[in-house]
Formats: C-alpha cells, structure tokens, sequence
C-alpha cells in the first residue's frame, strides 16, 4: 500500500475513535477543562496525529494508548463524583480575588494573576469598578465570577417587589416559509391558528424565515424581506386594556345610579375586577 495511502486510511480510522472516545468522555471535557482534562485533551490530540503520520509504527498500539488515556480520564471523573477530597485535589478550590469592593493581593500572587489582569477580566463582565464588587472568584476552570453589591445590582422585578409570570421556552413553529407541526402541537395549536394570525399581520407563510410562538401563545415572525416590518404582537395589551376598560365602567355605572343595591353590586363588582386585575398584571404587562 502506498505510503499517502496509508496515511489516509490511518487518519480516516484516527478520526473516528478519536469520535468515539470524545463521546465517551461526555460534554465535560469540551465545556470546562480541569488541570488533568487538559493535559488529556492535549495528549489524546497528540496521540490521534501519531497514529496518522507515524506509517513505521504499530496502529494498533496507538489505539490501545488513546484507549488507555480514556479509561485513566473517565476513572479520574468517576473518582471527583465521588470524593470531594478529590475534587479539590486535581481541580483545586475557587479562590476569593475580591471580598467587600477590596481587591485581596495575596490570592492575586497565589494564582499569578496581576492586578491589571484582573481588571481587564472584570471589564469582560462589564464592571469598571473593583470598589462596586461585593464577590469576584476564580472557579477552578479559570473563569471569574463575579457579584455586584446590591446598590450597584440592575434593578430587576424582584428589587421592586414586583411578582412576575412564568414563562417556559418558546416554541419554533415556521422555519424557512414551512410550519413545523410537532412545536406547534407542542402549544396546542393547528395550522389554521397559524393561517390566522399571519392574516392578521398581513404576511404569507412562505415569507417567514422563523415564527416562534411564547408561551402566552403569541405568534412572533422574522421575514426574508428585511424591509417589511411586522407589529408586535398586542393581545396581552389589549386584554389588560380591556379590563381595566371593564372595571371603570363599573365604577362609572356605581356612581351613576341612584338606587343603593345597585350601587353596592356595581362597587363589589369593581373591587374583585380590580383583585383579578392585579392577579393577572405580571402575565399580561411583561
């Protein structure tokens, strides 16, 4: 066999229990890296080249060591599920950089990491300001985390004590003009649904490049012409609005009567509209 033959049968065959072996090594090893992951990954790679160039070589013997590598790496795995010892050991701890907005400079020197280093990182997080850090920890892959104090936090809902509704994954119902039955089943919805609604905003199924639907069942559409704009969808709006339009005609007939029973339904009746209104405001005002 002649030798650039052979170098692509080795390749071809490298590559696929290189494969297989990644596989069997799970998403981990791609994700974050430890310090014995790393020099796996850099091994198994080196290993995976000799079998393919080295034609004076057994292959045979290559595989058993690639396989070998494996079995040491997923031992070394099984062995951090189990032991915390372990996994402190061969992943080391997380490491404390910034503690109350002052910057700790011995666990700098101990992970060789220099104070401009350090900043530059927490730019990556969009902080400008050690002093604005409550927390910034190395994590053992390298990464630094990083926790803002609570008056240099973005304001969310919860800040405002404001209860805010569920809301779970939207689901790709159109992809490139075609609906996609089983996300949209998915909802509880058809194709007729999806015929109407695009009648509503005026645009034809084959000119939706991705149509999501959230989970308040509203229809969200990307066309291929860029030039067309499509309304947001508004019957969360609109429904809100309609009770509040509800609950003041209420008030308007309670105060526009004269008769005292009908006054007092008509107030009773206003007061629960408004509880249901404040009930569904989070769902409907996101």
């Amino acid at each position: 066999m002649p030798e650039w033959v052979e170098v692509i049968t080795r390749t071809l065959a490298a590559v696929v229990v290189l494969f297989a072996l990644t596989r069997l090594l799970g998403k981990r090893q791609i994700s974050q890296l430890s310090f014995f992951e790393y020099i796996t990954g850099i091994t198994i790679g080196d290993l995976a080249a000799t079998i393919s160039l080295d034609v004076k070589g057994t292959w045979y013997l290559g595989i058993i060591s690639l396989s070998v590598w494996v079995l040491v790496s997923l031992g070394i795995e099984f062995l951090q599920l189990k032991s915390k010892k372990a996994r402190d050991f061969i992943d080391s701890k997380s490491t404390v950089l910034i503690k109350d907005g002052k910057i700790l400079e011995d666990n700098l020197k101990k992970e060789r990491l220099t104070n401009e280093e350090l900043l530059e990182q927490l730019r990556g997080k969009d902080v400008f300001k050690a002093a604005e850090v409550e927390f910034a920890i190395m994590e053992p892959n390298g990464e630094i985390n990083v926790l803002l104090k609570k008056q240099n936090q973005p304001l969310s809902p919860t800040h405002l004590g404001i209860q805010v509704g569920p809301e779970s994954e939207p689901q790709t119902v159109i992809l490139d003009g075609k609906v996609m039955d089983e996300p949209l089943a998915t909802r509880g919805l058809n194709r007729k649904w999806i015929h109407t609604e695009l009648e509503k905003i005026g645009v034809s199924l084959d000119n939706v490049y991705v149509g999501q639907v959230d989970s308040y069942g509203q229809l969200y559409v990307d066309l291929f012409d860029d030039q067309i704009k499509v309304p947001e969808p508004q019957q969360k709006a609109t429904l809100f609005a309609e009770l509040k339009k509800c609950q003041a005609d209420l008030e308007m007939f309670g105060l526009s009567t004269d008769r005292p029973e009908a006054k007092s339904l008509y107030e009773q009746c206003s007061i629960q509209l408004e509880q249901v209104i404040s009930d569904v405001r989070p769902l409907l005002t996101r």
